[in-house]
């Protein structure tokens, strides 16, 4: 029998290039100068290539974030507790952390999902698939089928929110020691070593950040990933909340939703994603540069430039978030100004192929 998993990968297509070029010449018509707005036209391009029509809406946006504690944090590679995993997700639920204000603001829906924290909290939607994973220095993170569970979580609340009319989502996380697993993914996927990717997190002392390194790097050797697997490297040295957001990526691509990324962790995920569906970039939205070392290599991998560099590392979905006001006023431009022929304005011309 074919897996939930399995199912929402074939259905995958490429961005419809049809629809992409119909809205490239719907900015082009508009009686602005031509490419004025810059990524943002690229970015609305780009989202009527995954809708597959020319008529963009963004109307009713949410951010998903998913929430699980990492059994790595016991080598000490954090400078918090995984109790803050609970609390922050709390607040997330009751309008009190960053992004849920941020949300408040833009109009936005907010779904906090536990996926795997260690603490069980009441507030927040219950998908946990463990409480935490384990260390992976001394064990594998998860079994397989508990990476695929994590998956299958994202992909389900992503057709959830497709069925409720969603037309933009964005996925965020909330773990203490999420840093470090992202960043032992992202060694894997990128062939590089864990001195070149390994970044300070939340913020740690020169002395714990080379700690943390040297933990990463063992427990990479110890684990030894298939980078050739996306749900082993998940597996053996990721987390619940990549999981459940590489699932929410790739359910927003099967049903036809654009996903707007948040920071590395979200990132990492992505990549990941990307490993199992390749056409699932096509229906992702950068949105901020994150500070960790790894994120300029995934991006670059990805294809991807971020529009935001405001030097961000706040997680929570918070990045991307910041994209949806943004994204609202290009989309009115798009949709409500009036062409050159409406107002009598000769057309631009383009001399961009000019030698």
């Amino acid at each position: 029998m074919t897996s939930l998993f399995e199912e929402t990968v074939a259905k995958i297509r490429p961005a419809d290039t049809d629809a992409v070029q119909a809205a490239r010449r719907r900015w082009d018509s508009i009686a602005k100068p031509l490419k004025s707005l810059g990524s943002l036209e690229d970015i609305i391009a780009k989202i009527a290539g995954g809708i597959r029509t020319a008529d963009v809406k963004l109307d009713r946006k949410t951010l998903v974030t998913f929430c699980s504690d990492n059994g790595i944090v016991a080598e000490g590679v954090t400078q918090t507790g995984q109790d803050v995993t609970s609390i922050v997700a709390d607040n997330l639920a009751n309008g009190r952390a960053s992004a849920a204000i941020l949300c408040g603001y833009c109009g936005a829906k907010l779904i906090p999902v536990d996926i795997g924290m260690v603490r069980d909290v009441p507030s927040v939607r219950n998908e946990k698939i463990a409480h935490g994973t384990k260390d992976f220095l001394l064990e594998d993170a998860m079994t397989r089928a508990e990476a695929v569970r994590s998956i299958e979580t994202g992909i389900r609340i992503a057709f959830e929110e497709a069925d409720l009319g969603t037309q933009l989502l964005a996925a965020g996380e909330m773990g203490i020691g999420n840093t470090s697993t992202s960043s032992a993914v992202a060694c894997v996927l990128l062939g590089k070593n864990a001195g070149e990717l390994v970044g300070r997190g939340a913020g740690l002392s020169r002395e714990g950040l080379e700690h943390k390194t040297e933990v990463i790097a063992d427990a990479i050797r110890r684990r030894d990933p298939d980078r050739n697997d996306p749900v082993d490297v998940l597996a053996k040295v990721g987390g619940f909340d990549i999981g459940g957001m590489i699932g929410l990526y790739l359910g927003a691509a099967a049903r036809g939703i654009p996903v707007v990324l948040d920071g590395v962790i979200s990132e990492t995920a992505a990549l990941l994603a990307s490993k199992i569906a390749p056409a699932a970039k096509d229906y992702m939205i950068p949105s901020h540069r994150s500070s960790e070392p790894s994120a300029d290599l995934i991006f670059q991998e990805l294809g991807f430039e971020a529009p935001l560099q405001f030097g961000l590392h706040a997680g929570e979905g918070c990045g991307a978030v910041l994209m949806f006001p943004l994204l609202d006023m290009a989309c009115r431009i798009y949709s409500g100004m009036p062409s050159f022929e409406e107002t009598h304005i000769e057309t631009y011309q383009s001399f961009d192929n000019e030698e």
